[in-house]
């Protein structure tokens, strides 16, 4: 998806969107994925607070502004995956994203474990990144499903942006056995407040890296999916695209607006990777790895003496 301003309305939104399916439905696609936070502007870098922060948050999942997606799509029979901000019954706040099969059924939701950011504003950014001032860190894993016949019984699962920089997210769906991850992303192409250690290449290239890399390294499809473009005078990449289990892209998005992207998805080719080079069974030695989940920061080595 190309950029979303501040100023658009949901419902204009949601038009971009459908029309987004319907050209994705007449290509033959049986699923859509789109972007993080989908619904409207990546609104993490406004400090917002009250209403104008609860407008941006969905207080289930569909609803009356989105359900027009979720009928076109039972229509097409076409299944999606989509990024929103969740605001529960009891009032936490997450980074979310779900997966809507062919009829219409959620079958799976994930929120956004690996926050960037910050609480606490920084003094005079014209710009924030405000994801651990709005949402708190997901609390539902990495959940893989098996999809329905309509997706070959894939086994599938989901991570929202900066979650596909972190190999331990793949990892933990490689070992249930994941053959297509979908990912929706809305990531800076360039620090709005003057740093300039990463321009907008490097961070594409970056986000393709992740994908090809950690798809390769547990057999599974990928599918990344970027919100683009200029966002009120902050700037998103692109670069979405679809990467094979060796890693190897098979489509790419060439613009920052609105485009479709396609590609037939052989959950065969998972198999090469998951009982060779990648067999887990055969292969891992988790007692090796305690520090992965036994500690958070560096602790280096001490000096020889």
């Amino acid at each position: 998806m190309g950029p979303t301003q501040r100023a658009d309305s949901r419902a204009h939104t949601l038009v971009r969107m459908i029309r987004l399916l319907e050209e994705a439905a007449s290509k033959g696609a049986r699923l859509v994925v789109f972007p993080e936070l989908a619904f409207t502007t990546f609104f993490p870098r406004w400090l917002l607070e009250g209403e104008a922060l609860d407008n941006y948050f969905d207080r289930s999942m569909p609803n009356p502004q989105v359900a027009p997606l979720f009928d076109r799509a039972r229509a097409l029979g076409v299944g999606f995956y989509v990024g929103y901000a969740e605001l529960t019954a009891e009032g936490q706040r997450f980074n979310s994203a779900v997966l809507v099969d062919g009829t219409g059924r959620i079958i799976s939701k994930y929120r956004k474990v690996h926050l960037p950011g910050s609480v606490a504003p920084r003094p005079g950014a014209k710009y924030q990144q405000l994801e651990k001032r709005y949402f708190e860190y997901g609390d539902l894993g990495f959940p893989a499903v098996r999809a329905g016949s309509d997706w070959q019984n894939a086994i599938m699962g989901m991570m929202i942006c900066n979650d596909r920089r972190w190999p331990e997210s793949w990892r933990v769906l490689g070992l249930q056995g994941v053959e297509l991850v979908c990912i929706g992303y809305n990531s800076a192409a360039y620090d709005p407040n003057g740093g300039n250690t990463e321009d907008a290449s490097l961070r594409t290239f970056h986000s393709t890296l992740v994908a090809q890399a950690n798809a390769y390294m547990n057999a599974t499809w990928a599918i990344t999916v970027a919100k683009a473009g200029d966002e009120d005078g902050s700037g998103l990449i692109g670069g979405s695209c679809i990467v094979d289990p060796n890693g190897r892209i098979v489509a790419k998005a060439t613009s920052l607006a609105d485009e479709v992207i396609v590609a037939d998805i052989d959950l065969d080719l998972c198999r090469q990777g998951k009982e060779k080079m990648f067999n887990f069974a055969a292969h891992r030695r988790p007692e090796q790895y305690r520090l992965i989940t036994e500690r958070a920061g560096v602790v280096e080595p001490p000096e020889l003496v």
